[in-house]
């Protein structure tokens, strides 16, 4: 099974992108943040024409988030429970690839993480509190569910290494302490950051300002992770960041990330 996430910064705008990618790329689940589209412009009709089951939680101009998978889509919910957030961030479902049994299904947790604003900000307190409730809703999937993925944009870069300049951006919003400590005490439960199964290097990024050619400079942050629980984590074979989508024209500022799992 491949699993992929991607802030695609608006659907509307990035279908074509989404769909030509996903021709190439295949995956079976398709995790998408930034959707910034109201349920029912979701376009079910062209991504089911592609072959993808649809799972969504939409809203006008801003968030949002999707879950695709050409497998089953089963046991979907919107949001956390003890979260009162009117905004679309959060989607959990239960996938099977094509042809799996039950026992093969994997839940999914699609996240599009507070951005926080900055540092001591009204923002980055209500995101330190999300984030503590979304983690507690974790532990709880987690028990529930132990082949758990969680995945999607954490606006956190785990460490320094994630960073084109650390000492640029030290302790500002994105890579603060007590952000990366929320994420830790996430991983704690049992997650893996995919990625790093694979890759200890620094400079490996998904995200890029559109400002400042910051792409073509390569002034980047590794942003979009996959969470692995510990009974997918040994299945797991290969992780992967696909820049290629971030060279197209009009092209979301994230790229996808990818996990293949047994």
């Amino acid at each position: 099974m491949k699993i992929a996430s991607w802030n695609v910064n608006s659907l509307n705008v990035r279908l074509p992108h989404v769909l030509e990618w996903c021709a190439t790329a295949q995956p079976d689940v398709l995790a998408l943040q930034e959707t910034k589209m109201e349920d029912a412009k979701f376009p079910i009709a062209a991504l089911e024409a592609a072959g993808y089951r649809c799972a969504f939680s939409g809203q006008k101009t801003y968030n949002g988030v999707a879950i695709l998978a050409r497998g089953d889509i089963a046991d979907v919910q919107h949001g956390v429970a003890g979260l009162e957030d009117p905004q679309r961030r959060i989607l959990s479902a239960t996938v099977g690839g094509p042809g799996s049994g039950p026992g093969q299904a994997v839940r999914i947790v699609n996240l599009y993480v507070v951005n926080g604003q900055a540092v001591g900000s009204e923002k980055y307190a209500y995101k330190l509190d999300w984030l503590a409730k979304v983690t507690a809703f974790l532990a709880e999937e987690i028990r529930r569910h132990p082949r758990l993925v969680v995945l999607g944009d954490f606006n956190i870069a785990p460490d320094d290494r994630d960073v084109h300049n650390p000492a640029a951006w030290h302790e500002q919003i994105l890579c603060s302490t007590p952000e990366r400590d929320a994420l830790k005490r996430m991983l704690d439960l049992g997650l893996a950051d995919s990625f790093r199964l694979f890759n200890d290097e620094a400079g490996h990024f998904s995200w890029w300002d559109y400002r400042q050619a910051a792409f073509r400079r390569d002034l980047g942050l590794r942003i979009d992770l996959i969470l692995l629980s510990e009974a997918l984590r040994s299945t797991c074979r290969a992780a992967a960041i696909d820049r290629t989508p971030r060279t197209w024209e009009r092209a979301s500022d994230h790229t996808p990330v990818t996990v293949d799992i047994e």
